[in-house]
């Protein structure tokens, strides 16, 4: 476990490497600090407390953890998608964003309520046909 963390670790400041040699290149540093700084308020402010929030009032027993995931990653793919999805009606090119973005953004969402569905079912079958040994010193039958 110890060697996957140092090497998750590693890609990350790797990565991060990439993303700082990047931000050399930028004319309008501000607008890219800006965006950024809106990102961190958007998620630390809203995003996970709202998704903290939801799983707690609403899902109890074994599924918190699922669901609570689920929340994030839709919330996570929303946030996202809200610039093409609020992007206003008909644009005078059509090949600037000639998606169906809000079928797109719909289909990720099922997805991710299939993909919990799942966690959730397969979680529920494994509780219900592991048997626990017998506490010590009870009669076994």
């Amino acid at each position: 476990m110890k060697a996957l963390r140092a090497l998750a670790g590693v890609a990350g400041l790797a990565l991060m490497g990439v993303g700082a040699s990047l931000l050399v290149n930028v004319r309008e540093l501000t607008g890219v600090l800006v965006w950024l700084g809106g990102a961190v308020v958007l998620h630390d402010g809203l995003l996970a407390p709202l998704v903290l929030l939801v799983g707690m009032a609403l899902v109890r027993g074994g599924v918190r953890g699922p669901v609570r995931g689920a929340l994030t990653v839709a919330g996570t793919l929303t946030v996202v998608a809200l610039p093409v999805l609020l992007r206003p009606g008909p644009r005078a090119n059509s090949s600037v964003l000639p998606l169906n973005y809000w079928g797109n953004w719909l289909l990720a969402m099922v997805a991710v309520a299939t993909v919990t569905a799942l966690v959730v079912a397969a979680r529920r079958f494994t509780r219900g046909t592991t048997t626990r040994p017998a506490p010590k010193g009870a009669d076994p039958e």
